[in-house]
């Protein structure tokens, strides 16, 4: 795929990596001014390359994904722009919605995802969804039920991910990864990761890349000019046959 990106859409790969790269140093050496402002330039970054990849028309499953970009970006933002009290509420109230917009997203693709390909496979997105319920639910108090919803959209949309390949598979399970961490230490008293916020941005991060490059690429192999087909020139075609050629 990176031969047939287009010059723009290799600039905004090289700022969307290096952007990643400064939020997860700044991450690492608890620089938290410069971790959270440049956490507000990531998913805006990835939306560029994903529009700039793309080829017109861009289709239901780049809209809709660039829709979820849009959320998510919100949900690295407004949090940082309120009080404590709101902030988490509205990041996940946020990150929903990012999560229902990769649904709708990829709900199209449903009969190429393991929904219907290997249905067995739903088995373990199904025991992920129970554990991170089961661990929350004694700290989650009022919140269960919410929590229990965001959990059973965020793994609907890592199945329906599995739709677009490898990629989008991997994507997909670790941006569950990603919130799984968030609700863990959020809800699970005792809850000790060291470098939690590192961790949860480089699933974060990779997890979205992957799904946007997936996204690039369907839309690349289905936009693609199919090759013209030969003009076969009077020399290349058959020789007619001369009891043909006695009745003209």
């Amino acid at each position: 795929m990176g031969r047939s990106l287009s010059m723009a859409a290799r600039v905004w790969v090289a700022v969307a990596v290096m952007l990643v790269l400064v939020h997860l140093v700044a991450q690492l050496a608890g620089a938290e001014g410069l971790a959270r402002v440049s956490q507000w330039t990531l998913m805006p970054a990835l939306a560029a390359v994903v529009v700039t990849a793309t080829r017109w028309p861009r289709g239901h499953v780049v809209t809709w994904t660039l829709v979820a970009l849009g959320f998510s970006w919100l949900g690295d933002l407004v949090p940082s722009l309120v009080g404590e009290d709101a902030s988490f509420l509205i990041m996940v109230g946020f990150f929903l919605l990012a999560q229902v917009a990769y649904v709708v997203a990829f709900a199209p693709l449903v009969r190429r995802s393991v929904v219907h390909t290997r249905p067995v496979l739903l088995l373990p997105y199904a025991a992920v969804l129970a554990a991170l319920v089961g661990l929350c639910a004694p700290g989650a108090d009022a919140l269960l039920v919410p929590v229990a919803i965001y959990g059973g959209v965020l793994v609907a949309m890592a199945v329906l991910a599995t739709g677009l390949g490898r990629l989008a598979t991997v994507g997909g399970a670790v941006f569950v990864v990603s919130d799984g961490l968030i609700a863990l230490e959020a809800f699970v008293p005792g809850w000790d990761l060291a470098g939690q916020g590192f961790w949860v941005m480089l699933t974060y991060t990779v997890g979205q890349g992957l799904l946007a490059a997936a996204v690039i690429g369907r839309n690349v192999a289905e936009r693609r000019a199919p090759e013209p087909r030969p003009v076969r020139t009077y020399a290349q075609r058959p020789p007619v046959p001369d009891n043909v050629v006695a009745l003209v």
